[in-house]
């Protein structure tokens, strides 16, 4: 929670620094390609009595955007499957795989020169797959949260622009092994994104 009031309030920072200017017009719609790493938070909680750890992962990233009001967008974060290392008390036990679609409610502050920046609150729901352990069969639920964004837009071109973005995700999901409930795990992550991202 104070990772996502930090993002809230680095958001209204820039707000409060930017100029007006043209706004992104309602009707618009934006399409983003890049690449995002998920780095999950450091205590991730205890697994079968063991402090477990969630290991970090690179994908591409897919981005649309459909502006509801000037300067105010609906978007959607599409993703390749991520795959996560898992370590019970230190010692790698298997791994993981989870694609986490999110969509957000983001405000694009109108500012007179050529960084836009921009934060959003939305929701999150991950879904775990794939799951292998060398402890047995591990089973990890779906998960349903809250997450929140916060970067900026440089514009490259009338239509194109460069984007580095930081998003919060609220993920906690509860693990079986062979069938018997071994814990949460707090996964949590933030994560980091790079694209390039173009206004239809």
């Amino acid at each position: 929670m104070k990772t996502l009031v930090s993002a809230l309030a680095l958001g209204a920072s820039f707000a409060a620094l930017a100029a007006p200017a043209m706004a992104q017009s309602q009707g618009d719609w934006t399409f983003g390609v890049g690449i995002i790493n998920v780095n999950p938070k450091s205590d991730n909680g205890t697994l079968a009595g063991s402090s477990a750890t969630i290991g970090d992962n690179t994908q591409l990233s897919l981005t649309g955007e459909y502006f509801i009001r000037d300067n105010l967008g609906i978007e959607v974060l599409a993703a390749t499957p991520f795959e996560h290392d898992i370590a019970l008390g230190g010692a790698n036990i298997g791994s993981a795989k989870q694609l986490p679609p999110t969509i957000s409610l983001v405000y694009h502050v109108p500012t007179a020169g050529k960084v836009k920046p921009f934060f959003g609150l939305g929701l999150n729901y991950t879904t775990f797959f794939e799951e292998q352990s060398s402890l047995g069969s591990l089973k990890l639920d779906d998960s349903f949260g809250i997450a929140a964004t916060v970067g900026a837009d440089w514009q490259i071109s009338e239509r194109g622009a460069l984007r580095v973005n930081v998003r919060y995700m609220n993920i906690e999901t509860d693990a079986r092994l062979n069938g018997a409930a071994i814990g949460t795990a707090e996964i949590d992550p933030i994560t980091l994104g790079v694209s390039y991202v173009h206004r239809f």
